[in-house]
């Protein structure tokens, strides 16, 4: 009997389907999730608008290097100027590296000068479990029909060099202007690199 039990429980824990990973060419998932200001964003909230998601750790030398050399605030600039909305993301839970409170999460745009439209508080991190972002900074671009055009690394160089940003090909810049041109995105993924980010579970 006991064993009979056991295997039934087997079988049900295989049936449980697993979380879909995020596919180029398909809907991208919705979240619903607070921000630093205390408003909800959500993905369907943007429909018809073009969206970056860029996962975010302010400990990581990583995302360091590209807040440092004004990278990602340029790009955060260049995308709200053509009507994309940024979403910067940081899912980190409580007491890990990189977690922040609504107060420290607009203290530290502030520090940097960031451009990004909102800053998200995935500190459970469902956000980014479905979108199974895995380092900081990982990037998203999402077209306007809700559709994921690219993910992966923000540049091709994965490095802490801030001298290596000119060198590299800035893959969501690139994505960025491809949709806007109506064509498809030539490198529609790349390995993300950075520090892993700091789930709770």
């Amino acid at each position: 009997m006991t064993l009979r039990i056991t295997l039934i429980a087997a079988a049900l824990a295989f049936a449980v389907p697993a979380l879909a990973a995020p596919t180029i060419g398909k809907p991208a998932p919705d979240f619903s999730v607070t921000d630093a200001s205390g408003k909800t964003q959500s993905l369907s909230a943007y429909k018809g608008k073009t969206v970056v998601l860029e996962w975010n750790n302010p400990e990581c030398p990583f995302v360091g290097k590209h807040y440092g050399a004004k990278n990602m605030q340029e790009q955060q600039a260049e995308a709200a100027a053509q009507g994309v909305v940024w979403l910067t993301v940081n899912s980190a839970a409580a007491g890990k590296q990189g977690q922040l409170d609504a107060a420290a999460a607009n203290a530290y745009i502030a520090k940097v000068g960031g451009k990004e439209a909102a800053y998200l508080l995935d500190g459970d991190g469902k956000v980014g479990h479905a979108y199974d972002a895995k380092t900081t900074p990982n990037m998203y671009v999402i077209d306007n029909d809700g559709v994921l055009r690219y993910m992966g690394g923000i540049d091709s160089i994965a490095s802490t060099d801030k001298e290596d940003i000119p060198k590299a090909t800035q893959y969501v810049r690139q994505a960025l202007a491809e949709i806007k041109q109506g064509k498809a995105v030539s490198v529609p993924t790349s390995e993300p690199y950075g520090c892993s980010v700091k789930y709770g579970s």
